[in-house]
């Protein structure tokens, strides 16, 4: 008796993986991934968590008795190949290990898309705190440099959005743009007299362009700095000096 053994055919293979796939429970999908991450180490136990954050963040730690992942509730209702492609992201970084491009991609790709965004937006208005202190320092007032700056470049068209110093006087977070609370922060570090005026007024020109230039969102990616953005920074005058006293602080 002779006994036939056919090749199995590679895109049934896949279609029998990606049929699984949609049948696994969180916990089976992180498994299976560490399996495929480190097929000579015996699993750990895995526990997976979905926690109100105020943003789509996850995160990873391996304790004695089990890996631990916390993923923002945000993505609970994702489709199995997004929790798929986390899975392989976060154990990535727990092991040091190169993640493969179409799992970063098809992460981004679904938090890129608009219903999500709208849905993250949400949640950190809901769900994050944001801290405003007085926008009148000790030398500066935020609201004055607003106002004036609004005049020269955005012929008054701009809405003040809210505005505030810094708990601290940063040297890395010098100002930042938040859109969910529509808030300009700024930090401290401006508010003394041994930095020049006109950083402080670069740096607010900057994040009102963020006003101006929304982020933009293609597939995957995500531009916060676009060519409209780039262009229009280049009106501030004095830009150079301004760049030069930053890179001093």
């Amino acid at each position: 008796m002779q006994h036939h053994l056919e090749a199995a055919d590679p895109a049934s293979s896949l279609e029998g993986l990606q049929s699984v796939l949609f049948f696994e429970s969180p916990v089976e999908i992180y498994t299976r991934v560490f399996r495929q991450l480190k097929p000579r180490t015996r699993p750990p136990a895995f526990a997976v968590e979905f926690c109100p954050f105020a943003n789509a963040d996850s995160s990873i730690r391996q304790d004695a008795d089990a890996i631990r992942v916390r993923i923002s509730d945000l993505l609970e209702s994702a489709p199995a190949p997004v929790v798929e492609a986390l899975a392989f992201i976060l154990l990535g970084k727990l092991f040091r290990r190169p993640v493969p491009r179409i799992y970063q991609h098809r992460y981004r790709l679904y938090l890129n898309r608009r219903d999500m965004r709208r849905r993250m937006h949400l949640v950190r208005q809901i769900r994050g705190r944001k801290f405003l202190s007085d926008p009148k320092g000790v030398r500066h007032d935020l609201e004055e440099v607003f106002e004036s700056l609004n005049q020269a470049f955005f012929d008054g068209l701009l809405g003040r959005p809210q505005l505030g110093w810094s708990r601290g006087a940063s040297r890395t977070m010098l100002g930042h743009f938040d859109p969910s609370h529509n808030a300009i922060v700024i930090s401290r570090i401006f508010d003394r007299a041994t930095v020049p005026r006109i950083a402080l007024e670069y740096v607010m020109f900057h994040e009102m362009l963020h006003l101006r230039y929304p982020v933009d969102h293609a597939g995957a990616r995500r531009r916060v700095h676009t060519r409209e953005f780039q262009a229009a920074e280049k009106v501030f005058p004095r830009l150079a000096e301004a760049k030069q006293i930053l890179k001093e602080l």
